[in-house]
Order: structure tokens, then C-alpha cells, then sequence
């Protein structure tokens, strides 16, 4: 399935109602709570207009939202809906981002994800992420949060 971006009018309940279900394992898992918790329709529709989310399928199965930063380009939110998982869905989405990361200028695309979540550590590794630093939301001693980028070729 090939990525398209999801501009208003869109339905931004199906997106929300995506990564809910796909965050969910999280929960009880990670010391802060995800932000995915305070995320709302409103919210989403915000980030389409000063960002870009990119979705797979109709209703979605996999979304991500890019967001231009000073240097990189930040893919937040990726989702793929669990009985989508193993299809290469995260793959075309990351490659998408590498794509608009190379369309917009920037040499390479950053993510974050928490320490508790081995697996994605994991995944990003094989998606071609290197580890870049560790951060620590604010009231916390040790990190929580592991940042990851990846170089985009040909800028």
C-alpha cells in the first residue's frame, strides 16, 4: 500500500482512533504517559495544516506526522494498526518521510522513542536509525527518551 497525505477535510477521528489503538500497548509501560493521551481531533487537524500526516489505507492502518524542525525533519506518531504489523508498512512510511525529508531540503529525518520500548529500538535499527542522544522529560533524573535519525541521501 502506498502512502498519501491526509489533508483537510479528512477524517482525523479514524487517525486518532489508529494511533490510540496502536499506542496502546504502552500503557503501564513508560514513566511520563504518552502524549498520545492529551492528543485530540482538533490536534491532529493542526498538525496537517503546519506539518504533514501520512496515511496508508482508507479508513487508516498506518499514519505518521512529519514536522520541519531547525535541521531535520521529526516523524512523530508513527502508527501501524496491530493486524497490519510485518507488511512493511512502518518501511513505506519511513521511506516516505526520507522522501519529504529530501523534497524539503532537509539531510535527515529524527524520530524519538522511549526507553521502555525495546522493540521499537529495535525496528529503527533495522529502518536504518542510528541512535543521535537520550533525554530525560522534565522531573526525571534518567533519561527517558531515545533519539534517532537517519541520514537522507542525495541532499
Amino acid at each position: 500500500m502506498t502512502p498519501y497525505r491526509a489533508l483537510a477535510p479528512y477524517d482525523w477521528a479514524a487517525v486518532l482512533e489508529l494511533i490510540r489503538a496502536a499506542f496502546a500497548a504502552m500503557e503501564g509501560r513508560i514513566d511520563p504517559p504518552s502524549s498520545m493521551a492529551q492528543l485530540t481531533e482538533a490536534a491532529i487537524a493542526a498538525q496537517a495544516q503546519a506539518g504533514e500526516i501520512w496515511v496508508i489505507g482508507s479508513p487508516p492502518v498506518a499514519c505518521m506526522f512529519l514536522t520541519p524542525k531547525a535541521e531535520v525533519l521529526y516523524l512523530g506518531k508513527l502508527a501501524v494498526r496491530s493486524d497490519q504489523r510485518g507488511l512493511g508498512l512502518a518501511r513505506a512510511l519511513v521511506d516516505c518521510a526520507e522522501m519529504r525529508a529530501r523534497d524539503l531540503g532537509f539531510a535527515a529525518v529524527e524520530l524519538q522513542t522511549r526507553v521502555e520500548l525495546v522493540e521499537n529500538h529495535a525496528v529503527f535499527h533495522a529502518l536504518g536509525f542510528q541512535e543521535v542522544g537520550r533525554t530525560a522529560h522534565a522531573g526525571f533524573d534518567q533519561p527517558t527518551s531515545v533519539t534517532y535519525r537517519k541520514a537522507v541521501a542525495g541532499v
